[in-house]
């Protein structure tokens, strides 16, 4: 085959060893290599200062890699190195972490630095460890730290179109730019901080989800759990949390959302790997948005919270993107674009199947009233919608996947979702998922969604909306689901699986039913099936209540308040302390962040048997 030159305006240049990178007027990024290019002629300097005075040309022959439009048609600004990654800038608002895998350029992360800031220019890598981004906003030339969150400097200029250059040291800061003709020059010197940061924050308004990732061990350092928590701000952020320094330290921070992130699911991790646990992460909120990440967390005694985290960007999706591409859609109601994801449950056992590709999916509780099903096809980077149903005609709040197997082998794919009318119905989608995947086999990643069945039962379980929602598989097989309402009550039945011969479906029965009016003071966030008799429970009342599930109902064993305002999620796992005693863990989210631990009762001895 013969070999293709790319010729492109270039706008900006850059080289990592033999390699070239380009970034081009078209917004496309490539790399070629810079072993065959004119650089053998002269320095690399050189070079980029030639082909961007002169803005002619770069003929790059037979480029090893390109990612066409990667800052939209309106330009890459500045490609740079550093900690052998690649970052990128544009005039989209957008600068992109890159990293070049087998000659080819692979995008890990987006980042967005501030409302505003449409046109970037440039990124400096300072000493200490920040990042600034220089770039524009509207009229004014900006300094943006990533550490602080903040912008540094903002320099009326006339706007982004004239030459300018900025240059910074211990000493002083200069800024120098081209306006009307004249050469004007902007000079500072540093300024003594008055200003002490005491306790840095999380983010930048309440946190409406955590889950957490794992634990990771470093060398001469206490264990660290790694949690990740989304907001209000429309960022979702991966942090450590030691229990010595009681701590929290963001690792790294997602920005990737248009509007609030407001759930977050994790599946399971890909297998032991020496370079640290990785899992998959799906986050979603506001504007019918959900993005998948890989998240790679493994220690680094080297750095300030001894651990580090890599992310790359696997799939998005939007429901408006979705319904533009649909065939005669003016024959349709259009999506209502103000949609929310409320929850997100991966659903379990999928993956493991014996599959053509191997698809992970994903189920979602949806404002408009629709339960959704997406399969993700990681290899490809394809965030599917396979199957929705809108059954329960009202916004639904919670969906929990979980799977059920019979001792033959035999597996059902289980679905529960409860809604703002207090009502939690049980779906059989097994074969809706088999359906997708056929589909998705013959149309290559693409078909038209599915309907889900009509639920299997349906409890009533409240008067009123489900905040909350868990299931836990019993060790005699069947399964409890705890639910917490708006009216401050908490439900739990008994559920019963079981499997029809032949061509007989999946049938539940409730076994039992248990309710407590008036458990919390007022709305009930979190809960968690810790025992088969036990339960936590929190609500907006900042209490935190153990209660004992019997065969009179739910006692109280013990209650505690905790210090987050408006509690909106809770999460649980359990440590083994010295000595074998286990315990449980907690982590709390709302206006702040707490983790709490506590100890169990001991199981109650089983009841004998009437003589």
């Amino acid at each position: 085959m013969e070999s293709v030159a790319l010729v492109a305006p270039v706008t900006a240049l850059a080289f990592a060893g033999d390699v070239l990178l380009a970034g081009l007027a078209a917004g496309s990024t490539g790399i070629a290599d810079g072993s065959t290019s004119p650089a053998n002629e002269g320095s690399g300097s050189e070079l980029e200062l030639s082909c961007l005075l002169q803005k002619e040309a770069l003929p790059i022959e037979a480029p090893l890699s390109v990612l066409f439009g990667l800052h939209g048609k309106t330009g890459v600004t500045s490609v740079t190195c550093h900690g052998g990654y690649i970052y990128s800038t544009g005039r989209d608002g957008c600068y992109r972490q890159l990293r070049l895998q087998d000659q080819q350029l692979e995008v890990l992360q987006k980042h967005r630095p501030c409302k505003g800031l449409q046109w970037l220019e440039e990124l400096r890598f300072t000493p200490d460890g920040d990042l600034l981004v220089l770039g524009f906003h509207a009229d004014n030339f900006v300094v943006w730290s990533s550490r602080t969150g903040e912008n540094l400097h903002c320099i009326p200029c006339g706007g982004g179109h004239r030459s300018w250059s900025y240059c910074s040291s211990p000493l002083s800061e200069n800024f120098a730019f081209v306006k009307c003709g004249d050469v004007m020059l902007c000079h500072r010197q540093p300024e003594p901080c008055e200003q002490q940061v005491l306790l840095s924050s999380v983010h930048g308004r309440e946190i409406t989800c955590v889950r957490r990732l794992g634990t990771v061990e470093v060398p001469g350092h206490t264990a660290l759990n790694v949690f990740v928590t989304g907001s209000e701000d429309t960022t979702a952020c991966v942090l450590a949390l030691s229990e010595r320094s009681r701590a929290a330290v963001p690792l790294t921070r997602l920005s990737d959302h248009i509007s609030s992130v407001r759930a977050l699911a994790l599946a399971k991790p890909a297998g032991p790997s020496t370079k640290g646990a990785s899992t998959l992460l799906f986050s979603a909120g506001g504007r019918a948005q959900i993005e998948c990440y890989r998240l790679l967390c493994a220690a680094d005694p080297a750095s300030e919270s001894a651990v580090a985290c890599q992310v790359t960007h696997v799939a998005s999706h939007r429901l408006d993107e979705h319904w533009e591409r649909k065939k005669n859609r003016h024959k349709l109601i259009k999506m209502d674009p103000e949609t929310r994801y409320m929850s997100l449950s991966v659903i379990p056992g999928t993956s493991s199947e014996q599959l053509p590709t191997p698809w992970e999916f994903l189920a979602a509780a949806c404002s408009d009233g629709s339960v959704r099903v997406f399969g993700l096809l990681e290899a490809a980077r394809k965030l599917v919608l396979v199957a929705e149903s809108f059954h329960h005609q009202r916004c639904v709040l919670k969906v929990e996947a979980f799977l059920h197997t019979r001792a033959g082998g035999e597996r059902r794919h289980l679905l529960c979702s409860a809604a703002t009318d207090g009502s939690v119905a049980f779906w059989d989608i097994t074969s809706p998922i088999k359906d997708a995947v056929d589909a998705l086999h013959r149309g290559e990643g693409e078909m038209q969604p599915l309907a889900l069945r009509t639920p299997l039962l349906t409890v009533m379980a409240h008067s009123c909306g489900v905040n909350s929602l868990h299931i836990h598989r019993t060790p005699e097989g069947p399964y409890l689901v705890a639910s917490g309402s708006d009216d401050g009550s908490i439900h739990v039945c008994l559920l019963e699986v079981s499997l029809g011969e032949g061509t007989a479906g999946t049938c539940l029965r409730v076994l039992e039913r248990v309710a407590r009016p008036c458990a919390h003071a007022a709305h009930v966030t979190g809960i968690r099936v810790l025992r088969p008799d036990l339960l936590l429970s929190a609500s907006l009342d900042q209490r935190l209540t153990l209660w004992r599930r019997g065969p009179g109902g739910l006692d109280m064993l013990s209650t505690t308040f905790f210090h987050v305002p408006d509690l909106a999620e809770l999460d649980c796992w359990e440590v083994t302390e010295a000595g074998g005693v286990l315990s449980y863990c907690c982590v709390l989210c709302g206006q702040g962040l707490e983790v709490l631990r506590g100890t169990c009762p001991p199981e109650p001895p089983p009841l004998e048997d009437p003589q």
